[in-house]
């Protein structure tokens, strides 16, 4: 039998919507593996009256090299019909949530939920109850920083591995190097020992960035807002989104709850209403800018004396983007120079301006986020 993504592969690459890449080679022959082990059924494992146990694929290596365009497409093509993909972040947003609902649920709420309601210890639950919803998880970009994270993931994906769960993954950093020099490290290291073990990790270690050949293509500060740049606007924001289903992002910030509503993996988009019509400070700002690599801002009026505080909280959002090295594409009725020129800070802004005007050139979008 034949490998559908690799005849998916091909027919992008003969089509031009890809262009042939020698570091992508080894990661479609690993995805090929995996979705012909998936499709396999007379294996011992299966012989035995359960699923044949299968490796999974990790995928690591810098951003825009096409880690996330491979795994929509070994999504779309692999055989398994109870499977997942999200991006990792919104998976564990739900396993913390799975687990509140377990520990503070009396028996009849968890019962309703997870099928059963004995015990305190909520992993075993959670992972039966994932389990029973997918056989392949999916997921892109594996990041660890959060220290709740890493104490619950070795016994999360040890008792998943359990159940037959296999594990497809993209990452930026090859799994010794997750959390590294995390506070109390040993107690992850189980985790990198089991994706070890259980995926077959592949680098993906091509020159070329493919996201920033597309930014550095086209303008990335659009207007007018008319009818052909919000066309460009929507087409770079498609190119780069890829096949995946947009969802929203829960930042935690301070204890707060902060959404972003439009995201997929690195990449989010929003309103600058959305951004700076309400009461974010330079926390929220920084946490977006840390977790997205690239910022889509759609609707950037004209500013002054009426709407100052938009445009200071304007000012603190371009401050943390520009720190982090985050890209900025936006949608504004009036280039920079032109954005805010009375009003309360209206001298100030002219670093702002400074600042747009660097981010949108070629040099600065070439720049390796730390």
């Amino acid at each position: 039998m034949g490998s559908r993504i690799r005849a998916a592969y091909e027919k992008r690459l003969a089509d031009g919507r890809l262009t042939p890449d020698p570091s992508q080679v080894p990661v479609v022959d690993a995805l090929a593996r995996l979705e012909i082990d998936l499709g396999r059924k007379g294996r011992l494992g299966g012989l035995l009256g359960g699923p044949p146990e299968v490796r999974g694929v990790y995928l690591w290596g810098p951003p825009g090299r096409g880690k996330s365009i491979l795994m929509d497409l070994f999504f779309a093509c692999a055989p398994e019909k109870r499977k997942k993909r999200a991006h990792f972040h919104a998976f564990m947003a739900r396993v913390h949530g799975l687990i509140r609902q377990w520990r503070e649920g009396d028996a009849d709420a968890r019962k309703a939920v997870f099928g059963q309601w004995k015990g305190d210890d909520p992993i075993r639950p959670v992972a039966e109850l994932i389990a029973s919803e997918a056989r392949l998880l999916c997921f892109d970009e594996l990041q660890v920083a959060d220290i709740a994270d890493a104490l619950i993931l070795g016994r999360l994906f040890e008792a998943l591995f359990e159940r037959k769960v296999v594990l497809a993954v993209t990452s930026n950093r090859a799994p010794d190097q997750l959390y590294l020099n995390g506070i109390n490290r040993e107690l992850f290291l189980p985790f990198i020992d089991l994706i070890e073990a259980r995926c077959e990790v592949v680098s993906v270690a091509g020159a070329r960035d493919w996201r920033l050949d597309r930014l550095m293509g086209d303008r990335v500060w659009f207007t007018p807002p008319d009818a052909p740049a919000r066309a460009g606007f929507e087409a770079l924001w498609s190119d780069l989104k890829g096949e995946q289903e947009e969802c929203p992002a829960h930042l935690t910030v301070l204890g707060r709850d902060v959404v972003i509503e439009r995201t997929d993996g690195g990449l989010a988009r929003a309103t600058f209403a959305e951004l700076c019509g309400r009461a974010l400070g330079p926390q929220d700002y920084l946490a977006v800018a840390e977790r997205f690599h690239t910022l889509f801002v759609e609707n950037v009026p004209v500013l002054g004396p009426a709407n100052h505080h938009e445009a200071r909280r304007f000012v603190t959002l371009i401050d943390a983007l520009y720190e982090a090295g985050t890209r900025l594409v936006a949608l504004a009725e009036a280039p920079p120079e032109a954005l805010y020129r009375e009003g309360v800070g209206a001298f100030e802004f002219e670093r702002t301006v400074s600042r747009l005007n660097e981010m949108a050139g070629a040099d600065w979008l070439a720049r390796e986020r730390d």
